[in-house]
């Protein structure tokens, strides 16, 4: 099983960016699913989460500003992100907790995606 993050980059304040996860492999079910950002000599946060029935949860930094999504046929999560701020500077990884078709559940992580907002 792999997380494949992409659609990370450089943008302006006030802009917009949106980064997907696509989930591959020997896949059954995906449970909840959210992405998380590290900033340089800060701890890992969560930026927000889906389960697989829908139900959502963010952060407060991001409320109002960001969208977590999922398409379940593409086992795939999208986080749009906009009115960017210089704060929001990070490396956004996903996390997905799924199982697998041996019926092993265990929480998976992506690669990194560096997202750099500029003043």
């Amino acid at each position: 099983v792999q997380l494949q993050a992409s659609g990370g980059g450089l943008v302006q304040a006030g802009g917009s960016q949106r980064l997907s996860c696509a989930a591959s492999g020997t896949i059954f079910k995906i449970n909840d699913m959210g992405w998380y950002r590290q900033a340089p000599g800060k701890q890992r946060e969560l930026v927000a989460s889906i389960s697989s029935g829908g139900s959502t949860n963010y952060a407060d930094s991001v409320k109002g500003r960001f969208t977590i999504s999922r398409d379940n046929a593409k086992n795939t999560m999208y986080l749009q992100m906009n009115s960017l701020k210089p704060e929001d500077t990070a490396a956004y990884y996903c996390n997905a907790d799924l199982v697998n078709i041996y019926y092993v559940r265990r929480r998976y992580w992506g690669q990194g995606t560096q997202v750099t907002v500029s003043s």
